[in-house]
């Protein structure tokens, strides 16, 4: 049990997964963007991280910038693929699904009020939220949204979360080399910025329902 807590706790923990090789960090990004009990796993400081490692641990990424880009994208387009055609075919016996530590049903509430608010829209600006990236290809297939416009904004997402967090990731790197020593601060930076929108929204519509 303990080499399994183990196992989780590096799961969360961005340098630990890089460290571990380019597959763990790529099936990171799939499982977090389309595997509903992949809500937990660090998405957009994986990224980051990814990018400024790619500019200063060239060795340990093992790919240049460009590469790196594309093979993050392409597994966050197929995350999304998979949790669509899950939402479609599952996604329903969700909303009955008690709370357990890999299911927060308060996620998919968050991302079912998001998606009320924002449309079609929320399949790429849900790709820079914590949470709703994880449910938003899934309600789109509970939903039934047309797969031709779910690939479109799905792809559309992909780059545009996955290119400019990993760009910015890289020219700190190129540019700032010590940004490293401050990685800690930019985590949590980046977890409360990214959280802020979705707690927000989901705070209205539960004071709007009350």
């Amino acid at each position: 049990m303990s080499e399994v807590w183990e196992f989780l706790k590096e799961l969360v923990d961005p340098k630990s997964i890089i460290q571990l090789g380019l597959p763990l960090l790529l099936f990171v990004i799939f499982a977090e963007t389309g595997l509903f009990f992949g809500f937990f796993l660090p998405g957009d400081s994986l990224v980051f991280i990814s990018g400024l490692f790619c500019a200063t641990k060239k060795d340990l990424i093992g790919v240049n910038i460009v590469v790196l880009i594309l093979l993050m994208i392409a597994a966050a387009v197929l995350g999304n693929i998979v949790g669509y055609l899950f939402g479609r075919h599952f996604g329903k016996n969700l909303f009955k699904k008690e709370d357990s530590f890999f299911f927060k049903k308060r996620h998919l509430i968050a991302t079912q009020n998001f998606y009320e608010k924002h449309g079609r829209k929320t399949l790429i600006m849900g790709r820079f939220l914590p949470y709703v990236r994880t449910f938003a290809p899934i309600l789109a297939g509970i939903i039934h949204l047309d797969f031709r416009k779910f690939m479109l904004y799905n792809i559309a997402g992909a780059f545009a979360w996955i290119g400019s967090i990993a760009s910015i990731g890289y020219f700190l790197g190129s540019k700032f080399p010590e940004t490293e020593n401050y990685l800690g601060y930019i985590v949590i930076g980046l977890i409360v910025i990214t959280t802020l929108p979705v707690a927000i929204t989901y705070l209205k519509n539960r004071k709007q329902k009350n």
